[in-house]
Protein backbone atom coordinates (compact mmCIF):
# COMPACT_ATOMS: atom_id res chain seq x y z
CA UNK A 1 0.00 0.00 0.00
CA UNK A 2 1.39 3.38 -0.97
CA UNK A 3 1.98 6.19 1.49
CA UNK A 4 2.56 9.90 0.90
CA UNK A 5 4.89 12.06 2.97
CA UNK A 6 5.56 15.77 2.66
CA UNK A 7 7.88 18.37 4.12
CA UNK A 8 6.24 21.52 5.42
CA UNK A 9 7.04 24.55 7.54
CA UNK A 10 5.10 24.07 10.78
CA UNK A 11 5.32 26.61 13.61
CA UNK A 12 8.71 27.76 12.33
CA UNK A 13 10.27 24.30 11.93
CA UNK A 14 10.78 21.99 8.96
CA UNK A 15 8.63 18.94 9.70
CA UNK A 16 8.04 15.71 7.82
CA UNK A 17 4.34 14.86 7.75
CA UNK A 18 2.13 12.07 6.46
CA UNK A 19 -0.95 12.71 4.34
CA UNK A 20 -4.12 11.45 6.05
CA UNK A 21 -7.18 12.44 4.08
CA UNK A 22 -7.23 16.23 3.79
CA UNK A 23 -4.84 16.68 6.72
CA UNK A 24 -1.08 16.54 7.14
CA UNK A 25 -0.08 14.76 10.37
CA UNK A 26 3.25 15.39 12.11
CA UNK A 27 5.03 12.66 14.13
CA UNK A 28 4.04 14.42 17.38
CA UNK A 29 0.35 14.38 16.41
CA UNK A 30 -0.04 17.97 15.27
CA UNK A 31 -2.37 18.31 12.32
CA UNK A 32 -2.69 20.97 9.63
CA UNK A 33 -5.11 21.25 6.74
CA UNK A 34 -3.35 20.61 3.44
CA UNK A 35 -4.88 23.70 1.88
CA UNK A 36 -3.12 26.06 4.29
CA UNK A 37 0.17 24.23 4.75
CA UNK A 38 3.42 25.91 3.65
CA UNK A 39 5.12 23.26 1.54
CA UNK A 40 8.81 22.62 1.00
CA UNK A 41 10.30 20.33 -1.65
CA UNK A 42 9.47 16.80 -0.47
CA UNK A 43 13.11 15.63 -0.63
CA UNK A 44 16.61 17.10 -0.23
CA UNK A 45 18.68 15.86 -3.19
CA UNK A 46 22.41 16.21 -3.68
CA UNK A 47 21.81 16.18 -7.44
CA UNK A 48 18.97 16.53 -9.92
CA UNK A 49 19.54 14.68 -13.19
CA UNK A 50 17.13 15.18 -16.09
CA UNK A 51 16.40 13.10 -19.19
CA UNK A 52 16.36 15.20 -22.36
CA UNK A 53 13.82 13.48 -24.64
CA UNK A 54 11.85 10.44 -23.53
CA UNK A 55 8.15 10.81 -24.43
CA UNK A 56 7.51 9.80 -28.03
CA UNK A 57 4.89 12.56 -28.42
CA UNK A 58 7.58 15.14 -27.70
CA UNK A 59 9.98 13.55 -30.18
CA UNK A 60 7.30 13.52 -32.88
CA UNK A 61 6.35 17.12 -32.13
CA UNK A 62 9.90 18.16 -32.99
CA UNK A 63 10.14 15.82 -35.97
CA UNK A 64 13.10 14.12 -34.35
CA UNK A 65 14.44 10.59 -33.99
CA UNK A 66 15.27 8.94 -30.69
CA UNK A 67 18.96 8.16 -30.10
CA UNK A 68 20.00 4.62 -29.10
CA UNK A 69 20.08 5.65 -25.43
CA UNK A 70 18.87 8.61 -23.36
CA UNK A 71 20.90 11.77 -22.85
CA UNK A 72 20.84 13.90 -19.71
CA UNK A 73 21.45 17.33 -18.25
CA UNK A 74 21.76 18.64 -14.72
CA UNK A 75 19.78 21.08 -12.60
CA UNK A 76 21.55 22.49 -9.53
CA UNK A 77 19.78 21.96 -6.20
CA UNK A 78 19.51 25.76 -5.90
CA UNK A 79 16.81 25.55 -8.60
CA UNK A 80 14.44 23.73 -6.22
CA UNK A 81 11.02 25.16 -5.50
CA UNK A 82 7.94 23.69 -3.83
CA UNK A 83 4.21 23.19 -4.27
CA UNK A 84 2.48 26.59 -4.42
CA UNK A 85 5.85 28.34 -4.76
CA UNK A 86 6.65 31.09 -7.24
CA UNK A 87 8.62 30.49 -10.43
CA UNK A 88 10.56 33.61 -11.39
CA UNK A 89 10.95 34.78 -14.98
CA UNK A 90 13.72 37.41 -14.96
CA UNK A 91 12.81 40.81 -16.33
CA UNK A 92 13.75 41.06 -19.98
CA UNK A 93 13.21 37.32 -20.65
CA UNK A 94 10.27 36.04 -22.71
CA UNK A 95 10.52 32.29 -23.16
CA UNK A 96 9.85 30.51 -19.85
CA UNK A 97 8.36 27.07 -20.61
CA UNK A 98 6.70 24.51 -18.33
CA UNK A 99 7.40 20.76 -18.66
CA UNK A 100 5.27 18.45 -16.52
CA UNK A 101 7.13 15.29 -15.48
CA UNK A 102 7.45 12.40 -13.06
CA UNK A 103 10.43 12.59 -10.69
CA UNK A 104 12.15 9.44 -9.43
CA UNK A 105 13.53 9.72 -5.89
CA UNK A 106 16.42 7.47 -4.83
CA UNK A 107 16.11 5.69 -1.50
CA UNK A 108 19.58 4.31 -0.82
CA UNK A 109 23.16 4.71 -1.92
CA UNK A 110 23.64 2.77 -5.13
CA UNK A 111 26.05 2.14 -7.98
CA UNK A 112 25.90 -0.34 -10.90
CA UNK A 113 22.28 -1.27 -10.32
CA UNK A 114 20.95 -3.68 -12.94
CA UNK A 115 17.64 -3.06 -14.68
CA UNK A 116 15.85 -5.92 -12.89
CA UNK A 117 16.85 -4.57 -9.46
CA UNK A 118 16.42 -0.85 -10.08
CA UNK A 119 13.10 -0.76 -8.25
CA UNK A 120 14.85 -1.77 -5.04
CA UNK A 121 16.76 1.53 -4.80
CA UNK A 122 13.80 3.82 -5.56
CA UNK A 123 12.25 5.41 -2.47
CA UNK A 124 9.25 6.72 -4.39
CA UNK A 125 8.06 9.29 -6.87
CA UNK A 126 6.87 12.88 -6.93
CA UNK A 127 5.61 15.41 -9.47
CA UNK A 128 8.04 17.80 -11.15
CA UNK A 129 7.85 20.80 -13.43
CA UNK A 130 11.08 21.10 -15.40
CA UNK A 131 10.82 24.80 -16.25
CA UNK A 132 13.20 26.11 -18.90
CA UNK A 133 14.31 29.65 -19.67
CA UNK A 134 14.84 29.25 -23.39
CA UNK A 135 16.10 32.79 -23.88
CA UNK A 136 19.55 31.26 -23.21
CA UNK A 137 19.40 28.33 -25.63
CA UNK A 138 21.78 29.96 -28.10
CA UNK A 139 24.64 29.44 -25.66
CA UNK A 140 23.42 26.66 -23.36
CA UNK A 141 21.62 24.25 -25.70
CA UNK A 142 24.13 21.51 -24.88
CA UNK A 143 24.63 21.88 -21.13
CA UNK A 144 21.23 23.48 -20.42
CA UNK A 145 22.75 24.95 -17.26
CA UNK A 146 21.30 28.45 -17.46
CA UNK A 147 18.26 27.34 -19.49
CA UNK A 148 17.15 24.81 -16.87
CA UNK A 149 19.22 25.67 -13.82
CA UNK A 150 18.13 29.16 -12.84
CA UNK A 151 16.70 29.65 -9.35
CA UNK A 152 13.09 28.41 -8.83
CA UNK A 153 13.00 26.42 -12.11
CA UNK A 154 12.62 23.00 -10.44
CA UNK A 155 9.36 22.75 -8.48
CA UNK A 156 8.84 19.33 -6.86
CA UNK A 157 5.88 18.04 -4.88
CA UNK A 158 3.55 18.10 -3.28
CA UNK A 159 4.70 14.83 -1.63
CA UNK A 160 6.77 11.68 -1.96
CA UNK A 161 4.63 8.65 -2.81
CA UNK A 162 5.93 5.14 -2.15
CA UNK A 163 4.95 1.91 -3.93
CA UNK A 164 3.53 3.75 -6.92
CA UNK A 165 3.20 1.71 -10.09
CA UNK A 166 4.40 4.02 -12.86
CA UNK A 167 2.85 2.05 -15.70
CA UNK A 168 -0.04 3.55 -17.72
CA UNK A 169 -0.36 6.72 -15.65
CA UNK A 170 -1.63 10.01 -17.05
CA UNK A 171 0.44 13.20 -17.01
CA UNK A 172 -1.30 16.53 -17.63
CA UNK A 173 -0.15 20.12 -17.39
CA UNK A 174 -2.72 22.89 -17.05
CA UNK A 175 -2.18 26.64 -17.42
CA UNK A 176 -4.87 28.75 -15.76
CA UNK A 177 -7.09 25.65 -15.75
CA UNK A 178 -6.63 24.84 -19.46
CA UNK A 179 -4.98 21.54 -20.40
CA UNK A 180 -1.75 22.14 -22.33
CA UNK A 181 0.02 18.77 -22.01
CA UNK A 182 -1.78 15.44 -21.97
CA UNK A 183 0.33 12.27 -22.05
CA UNK A 184 0.98 9.00 -20.27
CA UNK A 185 3.96 7.15 -18.87
CA UNK A 186 3.38 4.44 -21.49
CA UNK A 187 4.74 6.76 -24.19
CA UNK A 188 8.16 6.84 -22.52
CA UNK A 189 10.92 5.26 -24.59
CA UNK A 190 12.90 4.42 -21.45
CA UNK A 191 11.05 3.58 -18.25
CA UNK A 192 11.90 4.53 -14.66
CA UNK A 193 14.00 1.45 -13.98
CA UNK A 194 15.99 1.91 -17.19
CA UNK A 195 16.94 5.48 -16.23
CA UNK A 196 18.17 4.38 -12.80
CA UNK A 197 20.13 1.46 -14.24
CA UNK A 198 21.68 3.64 -16.93
CA UNK A 199 22.80 6.46 -14.63
CA UNK A 200 24.21 4.23 -11.91
CA UNK A 201 26.61 2.58 -14.36
CA UNK A 202 28.84 5.65 -13.88
CA UNK A 203 27.33 7.83 -11.15
CA UNK A 204 26.76 7.00 -7.48
CA UNK A 205 23.27 8.05 -6.40
CA UNK A 206 22.40 8.68 -2.76
CA UNK A 207 19.13 8.97 -0.81
CA UNK A 208 17.07 11.94 -1.93
CA UNK A 209 18.67 12.26 -5.37
CA UNK A 210 16.16 13.04 -8.10
CA UNK A 211 15.85 11.92 -11.72
CA UNK A 212 13.39 13.81 -13.95
CA UNK A 213 12.03 11.37 -16.51
CA UNK A 214 11.00 13.60 -19.42
CA UNK A 215 7.91 15.47 -20.60
CA UNK A 216 5.13 14.90 -23.16
CA UNK A 217 4.44 17.19 -26.12
CA UNK A 218 2.90 20.59 -25.57
CA UNK A 219 5.47 22.63 -23.65
CA UNK A 220 4.93 26.33 -24.36
CA UNK A 221 5.92 29.69 -22.82
CA UNK A 222 4.01 31.11 -19.87
CA UNK A 223 3.72 34.66 -18.58
CA UNK A 224 3.87 36.33 -15.15
CA UNK A 225 0.50 35.86 -13.48
CA UNK A 226 -0.08 32.40 -14.99
CA UNK A 227 -0.84 29.46 -12.69
CA UNK A 228 0.66 26.16 -13.83
CA UNK A 229 -0.45 22.79 -12.44
CA UNK A 230 1.01 19.37 -13.22
CA UNK A 231 -1.29 16.41 -12.51
CA UNK A 232 0.14 12.89 -12.39
CA UNK A 233 -2.26 10.04 -11.75
CA UNK A 234 -1.58 8.64 -8.31
CA UNK A 235 0.98 11.31 -7.36
CA UNK A 236 -1.22 14.38 -7.00
CA UNK A 237 -1.09 17.94 -8.30
CA UNK A 238 1.88 20.30 -8.21
CA UNK A 239 0.81 23.94 -8.60
CA UNK A 240 3.00 27.01 -9.06
CA UNK A 241 2.55 30.60 -10.17
CA UNK A 242 4.81 32.62 -12.43
CA UNK A 243 6.12 36.00 -11.32
CA UNK A 244 8.26 38.65 -12.99
CA UNK A 245 11.69 39.13 -11.49
CA UNK A 246 12.35 42.70 -10.33
CA UNK A 247 15.66 42.98 -12.18
CA UNK A 248 16.86 41.85 -15.62
CA UNK A 249 19.74 39.43 -15.93
CA UNK A 250 22.96 41.41 -15.67
CA UNK A 251 24.43 42.60 -18.97
CA UNK A 252 27.86 43.11 -17.40
CA UNK A 253 29.01 39.51 -17.99
CA UNK A 254 27.76 36.29 -19.51
CA UNK A 255 25.38 35.20 -22.24
CA UNK A 256 22.47 37.53 -22.92
CA UNK A 257 18.83 36.61 -23.69
CA UNK A 258 18.14 36.17 -27.40
CA UNK A 259 15.12 35.80 -29.67
CA UNK A 260 16.26 33.60 -32.57
CA UNK A 261 15.25 30.48 -34.49
CA UNK A 262 17.17 28.39 -31.95
CA UNK A 263 15.17 29.92 -29.12
CA UNK A 264 11.74 30.03 -30.73
CA UNK A 265 11.93 26.58 -32.34
CA UNK A 266 12.17 25.00 -28.89
CA UNK A 267 9.98 27.39 -26.92
CA UNK A 268 7.12 27.23 -29.43
CA UNK A 269 7.40 23.48 -30.07
CA UNK A 270 4.94 22.29 -32.67
CA UNK A 271 3.65 25.86 -33.10
CA UNK A 272 6.93 27.12 -34.53
CA UNK A 273 5.88 28.27 -38.06
CA UNK A 274 8.74 26.66 -40.07
CA UNK A 275 8.28 23.28 -38.32
CA UNK A 276 8.13 20.56 -40.94
CA UNK A 277 9.63 22.71 -43.70
CA UNK A 278 13.10 23.37 -42.30
CA UNK A 279 15.22 22.83 -39.24
CA UNK A 280 16.40 25.75 -37.10
CA UNK A 281 19.86 26.86 -38.09
CA UNK A 282 22.52 27.73 -35.53
CA UNK A 283 22.63 31.40 -34.71
CA UNK A 284 25.69 33.01 -36.35
CA UNK A 285 28.30 34.04 -33.82
CA UNK A 286 28.22 37.64 -35.02
CA UNK A 287 24.51 37.85 -34.15
CA UNK A 288 25.00 36.91 -30.49
CA UNK A 289 24.90 39.93 -28.17
CA UNK A 290 28.01 40.69 -26.13
CA UNK A 291 27.93 41.62 -22.44
CA UNK A 292 29.59 44.87 -21.43
CA UNK A 293 32.80 43.07 -20.44
CA UNK A 294 34.05 41.50 -23.65
CA UNK A 295 36.35 38.47 -23.97
CA UNK A 296 40.06 39.21 -23.64
CA UNK A 297 40.94 37.39 -26.87
CA UNK A 298 38.22 38.10 -29.42
CA UNK A 299 40.27 37.50 -32.55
Amino acid sequence: MSTETRRILLDGSVVGVEVVGSELVAPDGRRVEETVAIHLPPVEPTKIICCHLNHVSRVREFGGVLPPAPTYFHKPVSALSAHRGAVVRPAGCRFLNYEGEVAIVIGRRCRNVGYERAGEVIAGYTVANDFGLHDFRDTDAGSMLRVKGADTLCPLGPGLVTDWDWRAKSIRTLVNGEVRQDGTTDEMAWDMHYLVADLTRLITLVPGDVILSGTPAGSRPVEPGDVVSVEVEGLGVLTNHVVEGPEPVSDEVGAQPTDTDEVRSTAEGGDWPPRGTRRPGPTPREQLPYPRIRPRFEK
